[in-house]
């Protein structure tokens, strides 16, 4: 016996990831982007006072993380209204999806999320062999009703919602989701991704009580805090399910300097503000772009904008596959018809400036106005 002996489910798994990161399709061009417009990060950066405590936090790196994040737990929950046992942190939101599924799915129980919503959340199921049950969006937004309507349909131990959404840059509004919730059917939890409400209107984040033991709410400080490398990203939850955590997660897992450098990060509201206005300025020059090239763009409550490329999802690779041959990266949905479009996330002025430049050539390619 030459080879390990995985389990019947590792060995069915495909040998695939959620995401092609843009440093693969570097080394396999042999060449960097000029602009790095896909993967949604801030490349406007983290507050400097984050940066600085974390430079202070670099001398004490020897030291292994506190297993219990007190300190970062204790300032969210602050943040939050809520108290540290209502709070679980966690390596990104990727992380605690993955721990949060591990808790819940076994062979064969059911999860219900939409069609083309983000597939890192599809990953950690199909790890644990739970059985997926998709919705279509309507009108390129979450269906919160279908999506908890099936639920209800196929008995799922587990929804998944993001509000904002990636990829379209939609949202709903806190109220309908509040609404919405009503219509969850019992024994189901709703993991409700909010990865990305710091750059929605006001709002868009539902009132729910913290010790509402149907939803776990997730943020992350890898969007418009700039912390994407750092992965830290943390859940809010009833005490109970929070303590569940302990069960699955690895308790060492955290980051030290990643968990100093959040906690300044949090207490920097001037950072923050600073950080949407440029988004906000971001999304009006991908706009103007998108329309000066005969697109559409679509609303955008995210710190990246859906473009229609007003054709299929041939069409819209086809000039992704332009965008990236000329260093720009960008990313598209992967699901009909959502696939129509292109994705890009806000820029500074120079990357925006390359993005436009880039855009007209890709779209002559695709419609094979250019050899």
């Amino acid at each position: 016996m030459k080879n390990p002996r995985y389990t019947p489910l590792a060995a069915a798994l495909p040998s695939t990831v959620p995401f092609v990161g843009p440093e693969t399709q570097e080394r396999a061009q042999g060449a960097h982007f000029r602009a790095r417009l896909g993967a949604n990060e801030s490349v406007f950066g983290p507050s400097p006072k984050a940066v600085a405590a974390m430079q202070a936090a670099a001398r004490d790196v020897w030291m292994y993380a506190d297993p219990e994040n007190h300190d970062l737990r204790a300032a969210l929950a602050a943040a939050h209204g809520v108290t540290p046992a209502h709070v679980v942190v966690g390596e990104g939101i990727d992380g605690l999806l993955g721990y949060l599924v591990r808790l819940l799915i076994g062979p064969g129980d059911a999860v219900v999320t939409s069609d083309g919503a983000y597939p890192t959340f599809n990953f950690h199921v199909a790890g644990f062999g739970g059985t997926l049950h998709k919705v279509p969006y309507r009108e390129d937004r979450e269906d919160p009703a279908a999506l908890f309507a099936k639920a209800a349909e196929t008995d799922a131990k587990l929804v998944y919602l993001a509000n904002p959404d990636n990829p379209m840059g939609s949202w709903h509004s806190g109220t309908d989701i509040r609404a919405a919730l009503d219509m969850l059917p019992d024994g189901c939890l709703l993991a409700l991704d909010e990865a990305y409400v710091e750059c929605a209107p006001e709002g868009t984040a539902p009132e729910i009580d913290a010790d509402d033991p149907r939803v776990i709410r997730f943020r992350t400080f890898s969007k418009v805090h700039g912390m994407a490398g750092a992965r830290v990203g943390y859940g809010i939850a009833a005490p109970g399910l929070v303590l569940a955590f302990n069960k699955v997660r690895n308790h060492f897992g955290m980051n030290r300097i990643a968990q100093v450098g959040a906690i300044a990060a949090l207490q920097d509201t001037g950072w923050l503000s600073h950080v949407q206005g440029e988004i906000a300025r971001a999304r009006d020059t991908i706009a103007e772009v998108a329309r000066a090239n005969g697109l559409v763009p679509l609303p955008s409550a995210t710190n990246f904008v859906a473009i229609d490329c007003g054709g299929d999802g041939a069409f819209a690779k086809s000039v992704l596959d332009n965008l990236v041959a000329q260093g720009v990266f960008v990313r598209m949905p992967f699901a009909a018809p959502q696939n129509r479009c292109i994705r890009v996330s806000c820029g500074r002025p120079a990357d925006l400036a390359i993005f436009a430049e880039a855009l007209p050539r890709a779209l002559a390619t695709a419609r094979g106005q250019v050899t």
